[in-house]
């Protein structure tokens, strides 16, 4: 499969597709994105909008463009990812290709891995080898002593070794965070609890977070159940990793303590059902409905949503993710926001990434159908660009 970049003039265009700008604006029908370069220039309806005639014109008539997509929560952990910097070129690309661009991704955030080559592997991507999203990464979870699984544990799970900080208190927590901040991570991410050892105190928490965000990084905290929220969100952390089925329904001096400490959520709902694959279907739907019924109660008290679906752990297609994200009543434009505008203000991208407008990198997602209509088009994808390139073509015929 041939999946080079074609736009290589000095202008290019998307000629011809429903473009939703943003999640809160109306979309432009039969329109046009002019590129330069990696920049978007304008944006407008085809008969409106002039453009060079040396520019390179990407026929888009019948599909539907929105900004590049967001993956909040991945990991890069597989052990197909091991020796990043040898795996040869075209393999690299498959890979990063069948895991994200093909889903139209342009940015992810890998929250446990192991740094230095997660660090290769980006770097790949940013040097142009590699046709590859823009990867940011927490590098190897804080986890509490004894939290850490077995490498027999791993091997089962298709995992590398992980040879993350364990943590006794505040101070070894801060000393754990420095080091990854001074290594390089974009962010910090802590496991608030693990079988047969004890959880995180708040005070290791904050210590951590103190750390994070006096380097101006997000923390991240891979909860168990509400107690490990609550906790987390009182020491100081910025997004919950996922909802926590397991434990019942939000109360809402839960939902209202996640509220006043302004955090997001990436809800993971096909995790979940996926680790519960093996059990009754009444287990599954029990599963199911928990975690769908947390994600509504947190959307009703108007908390914030970043898509996330822990991949490396799970199926790549999102298929189901939307699907579930729609069954706890998100709408379209929430869905969209969760995937554009919410991680690029959360990550501080605001003015590169998260709409189609002038002056914006040029990272977009074409889909086939338009999933305004139908929410499962969002994985239905024909283009994907980042930075004015395209990182990946949908094979002929599909």
């Amino acid at each position: 499969m041939n999946n080079s970049p074609i736009l290589t003039s000095e202008y290019s265009a998307l000629v011809g597709a429903t473009i939703h700008i943003s999640p809160t604006e109306e979309p432009i029908r039969d329109g046009v994105v002019l590129m330069q370069g990696e920049k978007i220039v304008s944006v407008g309806q085809r008969a409106q909008l002039q453009f060079p005639e040396t520019a390179q014109v990407l026929d888009c008539f019948g599909l539907t463009i929105t900004a590049g997509l967001c993956n909040s929560h991945v990991h890069f952990f597989e052990r197909k990812w091991a020796d990043a910097a040898k795996i040869p070129a075209p393999e690299l690309a498959r890979q990063l290709q069948d895991m994200l661009t093909r889903f139209g991704f342009t940015t992810v955030f890998d929250i446990g891995s192991l740094w230095e080559n997660t660090r290769r592997l980006r770097d790949r991507i940013d040097s142009g080898e590699i046709l590859g999203p823009r990867i940011r990464s927490t590098g190897e979870g804080l986890v509490p002593v004894g939290g850490l699984p077995s490498d027999q544990v791993l091997g089962m799970m298709g995992v590398m070794k992980l040879p993350a900080p364990e943590i006794a208190d505040a101070a070894g927590a801060a000393a754990a965070a420095i080091r990854l901040l001074d290594a390089g991570v974009d962010g910090i991410k802590l496991f608030a609890s693990a079988p047969r050892s004890t959880p995180l105190t708040e005070g290791a928490i904050r210590a951590a977070a103190d750390e994070a965000h006096r380097a101006g990084k997000p923390v991240f905290v891979h909860p168990n159940n509400a107690a490990d929220i609550l906790t987390a969100v009182r020491g100081g952390v910025d997004i919950i990793a996922h909802t926590t089925p397991h434990s019942g329904p939000w109360d809402e001096t839960l939902l209202a303590a996640m509220k006043d400490h302004r955090v997001a959520l990436t809800p993971t709902l096909t995790l979940w059902k996926y680790y519960m694959r093996h059990d009754r279907l009444s287990v599954q739907e029990q599963i199911t409905n928990m975690e769908v019924a947390q994600l509504r109660a947190w959307l009703a008290a108007g908390g914030e949503v970043l898509f996330g679906t822990d991949l490396g752990a799970v199926e790549y297609d999102p298929s189901e993710e939307y699907a579930l994200m729609a069954q706890a009543g998100m709408s379209f434009p929430q869905i969209l926001a969760s995937l554009t505008t919410a991680p690029a203000r959360r990550f501080g991208d605001t003015e590169k990434v998260g709409r189609v407008a002038r002056g914006l990198e040029a990272d977009l997602a074409v889909f086939r159908k338009d999933p305004a209509v139908n929410i499962s088009a969002l994985a239905s994808v024909k283009y994907t660009l980042r930075a004015g390139k395209i990182i990946y073509r949908a094979p002929v015929g599909l």
